[in-house]
């Protein structure tokens, strides 16, 4: 349910009847400004106003002929208005309705990302605390490293997606600019007060300086934020499919009754929704680097942006409101294995504490290079004739000639591994 009303109100935004809309709300305030200059009569606008509409069926069969969107779309409101029409788009070029709408869209798409970006925040902050102290095996280089807790996990993640939260704001800023400057931007045939009147009304910022467009740096900013937040959310859904790998198992998407996960063989219960959030990663990476390629234009101005924004506007941002919500989902079901996780700690019959006994070792008098040596050599055994660690260090003279049986059973603790979580968790969650 949350994944499919989110995307409803997403394709909301992108729909004809919302585009056309804006269009049509840029066009009214030009004439309110216009008037308010005295370019036009007061009385024609409120009589514009009160009859401006559009069809968008007829939109379609105009275009069809003309080959041009914005006639058509003027085409069809002049249908609706009459006479007054003329006074309508007054010195303004398409572009000055196309991207100043396309803001306003990309606002209205940016304020559900934000709003699934919090959400999903606060579903990580309450497994992160709700598995604070849950011992589980870091990893580094998929290989069993040192006990860190599945709380300290989702902390990592927190703090990662309230960054993406910063950007996805800046994101919102850095696009929300309007321009009605006309033909290439020098305000030959409008008044550029006309353009502060409209942006303000739309809720926009006046770009200070345009050609016959937006500069579309603007915009490979916005689809570069959100091919990083999809990144973000692959690298969760990537740590979670190592996870649920059934030699792991620490960590396993929820299995609903009545699913099933292979055609072929019954037992399978897969990573389908990380899986999933892998694929679509790659698409929004994509999308960006389609951006970035309309930066460059012919003499700063050509429409081959156009053909690009029609596709990567709304399928990047309606992916970007799926991405997030299906991982609020898998997050917020995750079942998590402590025992397993215990399990795992131990698989190394102790290993991970190596660094521990060197560092024992070392404080002890033991030169580093002497006591790499002295704890690799036990390790190895562990390693390839499958002996206890602490029995062989416990076993070892050498070993024994530098520390106690008791400093060596107690570099062993789990718990010294765990100290200062509540220190992280305070600079992540604050006090």
């Amino acid at each position: 349910m949350i994944e499919r009303y989110s995307r409803t109100e997403m394709t909301k935004i992108w729909s004809a009847e919302n585009r056309y809309r804006k269009w049509l709300d840029v066009e009214l305030y030009a004439c309110e400004a216009h008037a308010e200059l005295g370019a036009i009569p007061h009385e024609a606008v409120e009589r514009i106003k009160a009859k401006a509409s559009f069809d968008v069926d007829r939109i379609d069969e105009i275009e069809r002929t003309v080959k041009h969107d914005v006639i058509a779309f003027l085409t069809s409101v002049s249908d609706y208005i009459g006479d007054d029409s003329r006074f309508v788009h007054l010195g303004m070029t398409s572009s000055d309705v196309l991207d100043t709408s396309f803001a306003m869209l990309l606002q209205e798409a940016s304020d559900l990302i934000i709003d699934d970006i919090k959400r999903l925040m606060e579903v990580i902050k309450r497994r992160a605390f709700e598995h604070k102290m849950t011992p589980m095996m870091g990893r580094s280089h998929g290989i069993h490293a040192e006990p860190v807790t599945f709380g300290l996990k989702m902390a990592l993640w927190y703090d990662e997606m309230r960054r993406n939260l910063r950007r996805m704001e800046a994101a919102r800023e850095v696009v929300s600019y309007g321009m009605i400057s006309g033909a290439v931007g020098t305000f030959a045939n409008i008044d550029p007060r006309v353009e502060e009147y409209v942006c303000k009304k739309v809720g926009l910022k006046p770009a200070p300086a345009s050609t016959q467009v937006i500069q579309r740096d603007r915009h490979a900013e916005f689809f570069s934020t959100l091919a990083i937040i999809a990144s973000s959310l692959e690298k969760f859904a990537v740590e979670i499919r190592h996870l649920q790998r059934t030699e792991v198992l620490e960590a396993e998407e929820f299995f609903s009754k009545g699913q099933k996960g292979s055609s072929a063989m019954p037992h399978k219960r897969n990573p389908v929704l990380s899986e999933n959030i892998t694929g679509l990663a790659r698409l929004l990476r994509g999308y960006a680097v389609s951006a970035l390629e309309n930066i460059p234009l012919w003499h700063e101005r050509d429409i081959s942006h156009s053909s690009v924004e029609r596709i990567i506007g709304p399928d990047a941002t309606v992916l970007m409101d799926f991405m997030l919500n299906r991982s609020i989902g898998l997050i917020d079901k995750l079942v998590i294995y402590p025992e397993n996780m215990m399990k795992n700690l131990n698989l190394m019959r102790g290993l991970i504490h190596s660094q521990r006994v060197l560092l024992a070792l070392a404080t002890a008098g033991a030169s580093r290079e002497k006591a790499y040596a002295l704890v690799q050599r036990n390790a190895m055994k562990v390693w390839e004739e499958g002996k206890d660690f602490q029995a062989e260090l416990l076993g070892d003279e050498e070993v024994r000639s530098y520390i106690s049986e008791e400093v060596i059973r107690d570099a062993f603790d789990l718990e010294y591994h765990l100290k200062h979580v509540d220190t992280i968790f305070k600079r992540v969650f604050g006090g």
